[in-house]
């Protein structure tokens, strides 16, 4: 079973351009599959629709989380999708199963006056400053993911560009405007940025690539170094850490260009959302907003003058 999710996961990378943490869910997934059926014990090639949904229900009997099971069958489904088409197996077994479905849980975000604690938080960092301070401004003002951020060429950003060019899941590019303070942001970090890589440099290490470089393997900042990060500046500026994650920044960007007025079609693009259904979810700030509008401008709920 080994030799077909690696065979899988090859696939992914090469005809989808699978993103690295996207390989690794599935080969968890289905690693935790493989080792349930040896126990029946039985076989990929030979595993039948009953043995994929009792895999669900012990799954479910466990404790697992709605979207975590959602997102094992998911990863089964596609698995026997690739064995179909290779010839592997005549049929799939798990295509007739329905998932359970994912909770609709409103995105947890921050107020505005919450992000601007945060910026201002970065501003006086002990250590990084000028960095810090352009990490959070280009997140809250791109709504970029972290690993886009962290991983964002230095080249990118180069001659003070008023769009910027994100690559995001599967290698797709998209563009996203930059605000004033934004720009502001990055071209004093680039200043302090190529100082610290010159003089790098003049100690015999290699140029990097990376707006925000790092000395560990991957050559960037990481996403769990900004995940402390950011949770260090909610602290620092008197927002509750446990409010504060680079996810809850992008949700605030995309929920307040909701509640002033943005179209979820623009939202779309800009988070670089395949479905405007993923998008969806943000719609929870209209409520507010749609009451708001009928109150003050519907003629029936406007006060009467019933003078003659």
């Amino acid at each position: 079973m080994v030799h077909w999710i690696q065979a899988f996961l090859e696939a992914q990378a090469a005809e989808l351009d699978a993103a690295t943490n996207t390989q690794l869910a599935y080969a968890r997934d289905l690693k935790d599959f493989a080792a349930w059926l040896e126990r029946r014990p039985a076989h990929f090639a030979d595993a039948a629709q009953s043995h994929v949904e009792a895999y669900l229900i012990d799954c479910e009997a466990i404790g697992l989380a709605r979207a975590t099971r959602a997102r094992r069958l998911s990863a089964i489904k596609q698995l026997y999708r690739f064995a179909f088409e290779e010839g592997w197996r005549a049929d799939n077994p798990a295509i007739r199963i329905a998932g359970p479905g994912r909770e609709k849980r409103l995105p947890k975000t921050l107020s505005v006056e919450e992000v601007d604690r945060l910026l201002a938080a970065a501003r006086t960092t002990p250590r990084d400053a000028v960095r810090n301070t352009c990490l959070v401004e280009l997140l809250y003002a791109t709504g970029m993911r972290v690993s886009e951020l962290v991983s964002l060429p230095v080249a990118a950003t180069r001659g003070d560009p008023r769009m910027l060019l994100v690559r995001g899941k599967g290698g797709k590019e998209r563009m996203v405007p930059l605000s004033q303070g934004a720009r502001a942001a990055v071209a004093e970090w680039l200043v302090a940025r190529d100082a610290a890589e010159a003089a790098a440099q003049a100690r015999g290490k290699a140029a990097s690539r990376f707006l925000f470089p790092s000395h560990g393997k991957d050559g960037h900042l990481t996403r769990h170094r900004f995940f402390t990060l950011i949770k260090e500046i909610a602290v620092l500026g008197g927002v509750s850490p446990e409010k504060v994650t680079p996810h809850t920044l992008r949700h605030a960007f995309a929920t307040h260009l909701l509640e002033g007025g943005a179209d979820l079609r623009s939202i779309q693009t800009l988070l670089g959302h395949a479905d405007v259904g993923t998008t969806e979810i943000y719609t929870h700030v209209l409520d507010a907003r749609l009451r708001a509008l009928v109150l003050d401008h519907h003629p029936l709920v406007q006060p009467r003058d019933t003078d003659p």
